[in-house]
């Protein structure tokens, strides 16, 4: 393979790992919160109050599901944020692969605080980190942990160092 050629097959190689580790990742993110709410029950997510901002009314994003109501435009937000870090991750490793420090849980944490001690409290749309529950903080943690580390199996599983030009595996 010439050079723009292998450029080419590594790039498509990062999004496919990107895209796909980020839908599973998703999930998985999602399904923290169900064992470790990250809310009081009488505090909206962070997702809707971010939608009714840009002047999108949240109450008509709903579908029922097994008699469940759920929050279309929440999850919508949650898994459009997960696909678009997965693909800037494994885009990103290309150029620097100590992004998957520690298997990905460096970049877990630091999506955490930008996220939750930065992006949220600067839109108003979460208190500051400060002024999180404890509960709040674990449950969100753990969950971008979790997040990360399935984006970084996923990347590792289509973009093997062997298969990128330039990288080397390290211990």
């Amino acid at each position: 393979m010439t050079g723009s050629k292998t450029e080419k097959a590594s790039l498509n190689k990062a999004l496919w790992a990107g895209f796909i580790g980020g839908n599973l990742s998703s999930f998985v993110k999602w399904g923290t919160e169900v064992p470790l709410p990250p809310r009081t029950p009488d505090r909206p997510s962070p997702p809707a109050e971010m939608l009714r901002d840009f002047g999108i009314d949240v109450r008509g994003l709903v579908y029922h599901y097994s008699d469940h109501l759920v929050q279309g435009g929440v999850l919508l937000v949650h898994h459009l944020f997960s696909i678009v870090f997965a693909l800037l991750y494994c885009v990103i490793w290309r150029y620097e692969p100590r992004i998957a420090l520690w298997q990905g849980v460096a970049f877990g944490l630091v999506v955490t605080v930008v996220f939750h001690g930065m992006v949220l409290p600067l839109g108003h749309w979460a208190p500051a980190l400060w002024n999180l529950p404890r509960a709040e903080i674990l449950s969100e943690t753990i969950g971008h942990i979790l997040w990360a580390w399935v984006i970084e199996l996923i990347r590792r599983k289509f973009m093997t160092p062997a298969s990128e030009p330039g990288k080397t595996l390290k211990a």
